[in-house]
């Protein structure tokens, strides 16, 4: 029996996806925990008949998924840049300075507060895993240690509302979806703008990106859906951009739902249509998904044997999330990959979950001389194959999906 949906409480029955089962997606393994047992839990995807939310079922709480975290935004170079910009525009949109204050939700190692308070403007950050916290703090900015929802919201509201608040990557991570949203509209200033950011569903569809499903992921945004849970909590999304990040992701902006200073934007309108007209609010769409990932499955495992086959040595770059969901599902383990290379001294020295693949420094790379470097981040492949064109120097070549598995 399936939970009811996580937003409007229907009852969920249509599968958008099934993965088979899989560990978690950053429960990366010492040595000694190679050779115990390992928990695989069901990688299966629902949809919504009646709101839409395309989710995942519940097996692991918040606190066992994200309390001790081995993601630090700091590592993406890419991921950088794009945060300087987005704080830039956002104090020069709404005027931010020494009198407004900017909370981020999940706020990960500071990686973007820092820009906020590079040019005067007071922060908060709000983050769960204390190991990722504590590197926030010693770098100057003030973080609670906390999961986000209404009973945070009203400790953070002590200390003032606050005229931004934002959270990246944060919306599709929360299991309790109202009150997490609750909590946003309990903290915005009167006048003040939420900005979230998130990968686009509608991205994921098109460009088959079923490798961005994990466990930490419990829910899949439509602009149409999003929309209908920021109104439920009184909050009305009055613009939205569409970025190259993640694959593809929406960055929205919200206000109180009585705001009079905020009409819709031309592209919120376009966006809704858009979705509408590609089939958002029918059932049809989300089903014939399944198919398309079997498919890319068989894809994949033809690609990886023929260059096996060929006699060529093999290995992955980056130990991301989507990488480790793509080597579970297709049964990817040793046999293929020697080794994947990651840049996150957090994860060197340990194994993917599942494929028990080892994580290597990339300076390991000119020792292994791989023939063939499979870029698992495939969102961030141009920064690797700039940071890595030495490869070629002994004819190493790069692999990658965009959105099918093929030599670049």
């Amino acid at each position: 029996m399936n939970a009811p949906c996580r937003f409007c409480g229907a009852p969920l029955e249509a599968v958008f996806a099934d993965l088979g089962s899989s560990p978690l997606a950053n429960s990366y393994l010492t040595a000694e925990q190679v050779n115990a047992m390992e928990p695989f839990y069901p990688l299966r995807v629902l949809v919504c008949g009646s709101c839409f939310l395309v989710q995942l079922e519940e097996f692991e709480t918040p606190e066992q998924i994200f309390s001790d975290y081995a993601y630090f935004s700091s590592y993406s170079s890419s991921w950088l840049q794009h945060s300087r910009a987005y704080a830039d525009l956002m104090v020069e949109r709404l005027g931010l300075n020494g009198a407004s204050r900017v909370v981020e939700v999940a706020s990960n190692d500071g990686y973007l507060l820092q820009y906020f308070q590079k040019r005067g403007v007071p922060v908060l950050g709000i983050e769960p895993a204390a190991n990722v916290a504590e590197v926030a703090m010693e770098h100057g900015i003030p973080t609670m240690v906390e999961f986000f929802g209404r009973a945070t919201a009203d400790v953070a509201l002590a200390q003032g509302s606050a005229n931004l608040l934002l959270g990246n990557n944060v919306l599709a991570h929360v299991p309790d979806l109202n009150d997490f949203v609750a909590g946003l509209k309990i903290l915005l200033s009167q006048g003040g703008v939420v900005t979230m950011e998130f990968p686009h569903l509608m991205r994921l569809i098109e460009e088959v990106q079923w490798d961005t499903i994990y466990h930490e992921h419990f829910s899949y945004f439509s602009f149409l859906t999003v929309s209908r849970v920021f109104e439920a909590h009184g909050l009305r999304l009055f613009d939205v951009e569409e970025l190259p990040t993640h694959g593809g992701s929406l960055r929205i902006f919200g206000c109180h739902a009585d705001d009079p200073a905020k009409p819709e934007s031309e592209a919120a309108r376009e966006l809704r249509q858009r979705e509408r007209a590609a089939g958002y609010e029918t059932l049809e769409t989300y089903l014939q998904f399944g198919n398309t990932i079997e498919r890319d499955k068989r894809q994949i495992l033809r690609f990886l044997v023929d260059l096996k086959d060929q006699g060529l040595r093999l290995a992955g770059y980056g130990a991301p999330a989507k990488g480790n969901t793509l080597l579970n599902y297709c049964g990817v383990r040793g046999d293929f990959l020697d080794a994947t290379y990651d840049l996150n001294p957090h994860k060197q020295g340990y194994f993917l979950p599942g494929s028990h693949i080892p994580i290597r420094a990339p300076s390991a790379i000119g020792d292994d001389r791989p023939d063939v470097v499979m870029i698992l981040p495939w969102n961030l492949k141009d920064e690797v194959t700039e940071q890595l064109a030495f490869i070629s120097e002994w004819g190493g070549r790069f692999a990658a999906r965009t959105p099918e598995l093929k030599l670049l």
